[in-house]
């Protein structure tokens, strides 16, 4: 309402900044956030790969003084959240103790809260606090409470941001025994909505709201927030397809082409999701694809390894395989083509969807999603997504990619 009197967010921020540390001078050498939006680049780099470990982690300090969360990157969804350590907390493994919340809890009037999913029969929201509960698409969840804290960040020209950021304290993970339990802290959630820490940071004018993240197949990479890494000419765009409820990276539909010919696979509605290891298609679209792909396979070069374990569908060859590299001609390439935008096209080698395992066979990396509980989603997952810069550009809806060397951290 015009004339109505508002503090700056920067104001705010800083106020609680310098109740944390008690002491300005203690906090002055890390707060060099001013009422000017600067519009940086922060760059993390990754541990992890598709196989064994399964997900990708980026640390991150949280808290004064800052303590260090191994989390696993996920632009499937938007809540961050750490294992919380109060009494009673059900946790699962992880690589550093949990979070300890100090009176820190977000209200329930706080607008971050109403784009918070409420636990399943959960009464109206208690006014000093925020519940929220996650359900992950492979039935893995978390339950908590939403806080308060800094997160000590530095952008790539080494000058340094404390914002005080919103995300969840986990005191109840589930996680179902035929799900994957990554050895994490907790969830780095990257999706577009309001929770996201992205979305925050970009509100508060530290970073345009831009990620993107390079997974090299080697293990290891690098995650960024924000735009100066972003090459200026090669990558191929796509627009987010979206309703205006969703806060998925969804594409819009796409056909699948299995060496440049078409499989009859059309219109698949397809997400990129960096929570999600493998790539996953409907049921419908895995068994023609895995039909066509067997079918290509030459029985003299190649025999079903049923004593495989790692994955569904395996195979193995006359000796065991050393690399992907060694297995790449008995399969052909793979093409996803958008429907929603001319000529867009993400192109996967045989390396963007197999794996060898430790035996020296190798695997199909793109696994049935409905039998996984994803009903008709379509995701496409870390290993589709291997040894190429990927951005998510929510300031022009729109996702992007580019091969590239992801040991080069920039």
């Amino acid at each position: 309402m015009k004339g109505k009197w508002e503090v700056p967010l920067w104001v705010i921020s800083m106020l609680y900044i310098l109740l944390l540390c008690g002491n300005f001078h203690r906090c002055n050498s890390m707060w060099l956030w001013n009422r000017r939006s600067y519009f940086g680049t922060m760059v993390f780099s990754l541990d992890g790969n598709v196989y064994p470990k399964g997900d990708y982690q980026a640390t991150l300090n949280v808290g004064q003084p800052p303590r260090p969360y191994s989390l696993d990157i996920d632009t499937g969804s938007d809540l961050t959240w750490l294992h919380c350590g109060i009494q009673g907390a059900k946790c699962l493994p992880a690589p550093h103790s949990p979070y300890r919340p100090n009176n820190n809890l977000v209200k329930s009037n706080d607008p971050i809260c109403a784009s918070i999913q409420l636990p399943a029969n959960q009464p109206p929201r208690e006014p000093d606090q925020c519940d929220y509960e996650v359900v992950y698409a492979d039935h893995c969840s978390s339950l908590g409470v939403l806080v308060r804290d800094v997160f000590p960040l530095k952008y790539t020209n080494g000058s340094a941001v404390v914002p005080p950021l919103v995300f969840g304290c986990g005191y109840d993970q589930e996680v179902p025994a035929s799900a994957h339990a990554p050895f994490t802290d907790g969830i780095l959630g990257l999706g577009s909505g309001k929770a996201s820490v992205v979305s925050q940071m970009s509100s508060m004018g530290l970073i345009r709201n831009v990620i993107g993240h390079c997974l090299s197949g080697q293990g290891g990479g690098f995650l960024f927030l924000g735009d100066d890494v972003v090459p200026s000419s090669g990558i191929v765009w796509a627009p987010i397809v979206r309703a205006p409820s969703e806060k998925h990276y969804s594409l819009g539909p796409a056909d699948v082409l299995l060496g440049g010919q078409a499989t009859g696979i059309k219109s698949l509605p397809m997400i990129f999701d960096s929570g999600s290891t493998f790539t996953y298609l409907n049921s419908e679209a895995y068994n023609t694809l895995l039909s066509l792909i067997k079918k290509n396979i030459d029985p003299k070069k190649l025999v079903d390894a049923v004593d495989e374990k790692a994955l569904p569908v395996c195979w193995k060859g006359p000796t065991p395989f050393r690399s992907i590299d060694e297995a790449n001609s008995n399969f052909k390439s793979l093409t996803i083509s958008f429907t929603s935008a001319r000529n867009v096209q993400l192109q996967l080698t045989p390396k963007s969807y197999l794996v060898r395992t430790d035996s020296g066979n190798v695997c199909l990396g793109i696994l049935d999603g409905t039998e996984a509980h994803l009903g008709d989603a379509n995701l496409i997952g870390d290993i589709s997504m291997l040894d190429k810069l990927v951005i998510y550009d929510n300031e022009n809806q729109r996702v992007g990619w580019i091969p590239y060397n992801c040991n080069r951290i920039p």
